[in-house]
């Protein structure tokens, strides 16, 4: 069953197709949730708000964007409010070494590079940590990441180039074992 018919039957009130929505892409969603709130607890919160949000409001999803990106969007609005209320930007818990084992296998790298690079993924400004997580962990296009975020994809583009220029400079000490 293709999606725009699961849509359909979740407008018509199917639990069955519902849930089938849900387990089609609840995995993305806590990924996101948590890296940008560093907690399973607050990524649980924030994934299950998201659902219950955009089932609420399934009626007017109109297919201009695929299901995936307007529901990214509802994502990142429900995690930016929440991390806002709960006053987390600057106090994130979680490190992407834990982050990364969720859903792929680890790999091995200097563990010093690894902190260095914890550390300057989590001093990025929100929205270029956002942008830098969608678009070079999670794989979203421009067009995708500007769509969920409501920025052009340019805007998008410019927040990644200067998230990536201010990791180069964090990480400049170990450029020197990347470049032969």
């Amino acid at each position: 069953m293709d999606e725009r018919e699961l849509i359909a039957r979740v407008r018509a009130g199917d639990a069955v197709a519902e849930r089938a929505l849900y387990d089609a892409h609840v995995d993305r969603i806590y990924r996101l949730a948590y890296r940008l709130a560093g907690g399973d607890d607050l990524a649980q919160d924030f994934t299950q708000e998201t659902f219950i949000r955009a089932f609420e409001r399934i009626a007017g999803f109109r297919g201009e964007a695929a299901f995936g990106t307007w529901l990214y969007a509802i994502a990142t609005t429900v995690i930016l409010n929440g991390l806002r209320k709960v006053r987390r930007f600057r106090q994130r818990e979680a490190d992407l070494d834990d982050a990364a084992a969720i859903g792929a296998s680890s790999a091995n790298a200097d563990p010093d590079l690894k902190e260095r690079l914890t550390s300057a993924v989590d001093d990025l400004p929100l929205k270029y940590r956002t942008v830098f997580v969608m678009h070079d962990v999670e794989g979203y296009t421009h067009e995708e990441i500007g769509a969920a975020l409501g920025v052009p994809p340019g805007t998008s583009k410019a927040q990644l180039s200067r998230a990536r220029a201010r990791l180069r400079e964090a990480l400049a000490e170990f450029a020197g074992e990347w470049a032969s």
